[in-house]
């Protein structure tokens, strides 16, 4: 049964439905659906736009209380094996994400009205340009990490294989727009097998097919990789970013939100904006290593022993191992933190306590701390993470790399963990004054990026005039 239209754009045209379909991973769809929100809330006076979100049915439970006049949301079947699967078996999970989304996602496009005259899609289904293709309908492929790190992967399909293993500190200076990078700094796996860095390279060769490319990034953040690629590639590119809940920012006080879900040291139930306004100025260290991949047990224990013996403040976001981590602190260090399995992050990382970022450096973590403009001590763990942390400690310079050697199985010790830790909060050290000088400088930037005129508002501007040969 075909689906109706909305009431609010019934009386209304012409309509500029975009169907948009991210992969599956969290951090992939917090990304696209940020990256609708500033397409809905930037789009033209005179423009009719309707995005349909599609996610598998499991995901569609944490959009309930999504409320848009915009964005609906439709959802195909749970064809994807359960979390659990995932983080045993990425594999097996990103195999399913290549061979079994596309049949169900082509059946859904039978069902909608209007009908999609455009698919925006997350850049690892390789398989959405050729359905495009197949259905007459135009593509946006949607990369949600930096141009940097594209322009990188790239290079890597276009030449060969690196072996990161060896030769590791050997320099890799011809990647166009790129500064010297050395081979540890080049994307690598540490789940699954080569397979799934193949297929990501095959993901990377099928955008060429598209029509169209979004980076989920601020220009400003690469602009002489944004520029080559853009003489390069036949098809219009765009930086549609931070592609961050940034305009969900309000006094974090009337959010219900902020009350921690599970144990912390400090207290359980403890609403941490309660407790963050309790602390000095820039004395919370903020520790989150993302959404999927995570160090191990052994690793964690060294944190938070380094972390008490450093001293410091910190709110940490451990997820599945708040219980672990709370039983590795011993009562006189309780009152010095405090960890939760959630937080809403941006508004932590926005709130005048929190002095620092200690980070896995995903790219939506990354775009979050410079939003905020703090400094970031660096924990990059796989893929594009290693990348990033270069780009913050060695370009940007507005951070410390705690994990001075790539790789899964390096242990840093409590020791080590403490002295950076504790030098890196200390506001009076003059090299953490200047990092902390240029981290401002960047939020500097992102404010530019999304004020009136800036180079969001004239990206999202370009991309619905070219799009607008597409109305129906």
């Amino acid at each position: 049964m075909a689906m109706e239209i909305p009431v609010s754009l019934k009386l209304s045209s012409p309509i500029f439905h975009i169907v948009a379909m991210p992969h599956a991973g969290q951090s992939h769809i917090n990304a696209m659906i940020n990256l609708c929100n500033i397409l809905a809330s930037k789009k033209p006076h005179n423009n009719n736009l309707l995005i349909t979100f599609v996610l598998t049915e499991d995901r569609l439970s944490q959009f309930n209380n999504f409320i848009s006049n915009t964005i609906r949301f439709e959802s195909i079947p749970d064809v994807l094996p359960p979390e659990s699967v995932r983080s045993t078996n990425f594999k097996v999970f990103f195999d399913a994400v290549l061979t079994k989304m596309e049949a169900p996602f082509e059946q859904l496009l039978d069902q909608l009205q209007p009908p999609a005259t455009l698919i925006m899609a997350d850049f690892v289904l390789k398989w959405m340009p050729d359905l495009g293709t197949r259905r007459n309908i135009p593509v946006v492929s949607f990369f949600s990490m930096s141009a940097t790190f594209f322009s990188v992967l790239l290079y890597q399909n276009e030449h060969y294989p690196l072996d990161i293993s060896e030769n590791g500190d050997e320099i890799v200076d011809n990647i166009p727009g790129v500064s010297s990078f050395r081979r540890k700094d080049l994307p690598t796996l540490t789940v699954g097998d080569s397979s799934i860095f193949n297929e990501i390279m095959d993901a990377i060769s099928s955008i060429s097919r598209a029509q169209y490319l979004i980076f989920g990034t601020i220009y400003e953040f690469d602009p002489r990789v944004v520029d080559i690629l853009r003489t390069r590639f036949s098809f219009p590119i765009y930086t549609i970013g931070p592609v961050i809940p940034y305009m969900n920012l309000q006094d974090h006080h009337n959010s219900s939100s902020s009350i921690a879900t599970t144990s912390a040291i400090y207290d359980d139930e403890t609403d941490y904006f309660t407790w963050l306004d309790r602390q000095p100025i820039d004395s919370v260290l903020y520790i989150s290593f993302g959404s999927f991949l995570s160090v191990s047990g052994v690793q964690m224990q060294e944190f938070a022993a380094g972390l008490a013996q450093s001293g410091v403040k910190f709110l940490w976001v451990a997820r599945k191992e708040v219980a672990l981590l709370k039983e590795s602190f011993h009562d006189n260090d309780k009152d010095s933190g405090l960890i939760v399995s959630w937080c809403d992050q941006l508004k932590v990382l926005c709130h005048p306590s929190v002095g620092g970022f200690w980070s896995h450096c995903g790219w939506n973590s990354v775009q979050e701390g410079a939003f905020a403009g703090l400094p970031f001590l660096t924990f990059p763990i796989a893929f594009d993470q290693h990348c990033n942390s270069k780009l913050i400690v060695e370009d940007w310079k507005t951070g410390l790399n705690l994990k001075k050697n790539v790789g899964a199985d390096n242990l840093v010790g409590k020791e080590e963990i403490a002295k950076i830790v504790k030098e890196f909060m200390d506001l009076e050290r003059d090299e953490g004054k200047q990092m902390r000088k240029r981290a401002k400088e960047l939020q500097k930037i992102c404010q530019l990026a999304i004020a009136k005129d800036g180079s969001l508002e004239i990206n999202i501007k370009t991309f619905f005039d070219d799009i607008s040969y597409q109305v129906i």
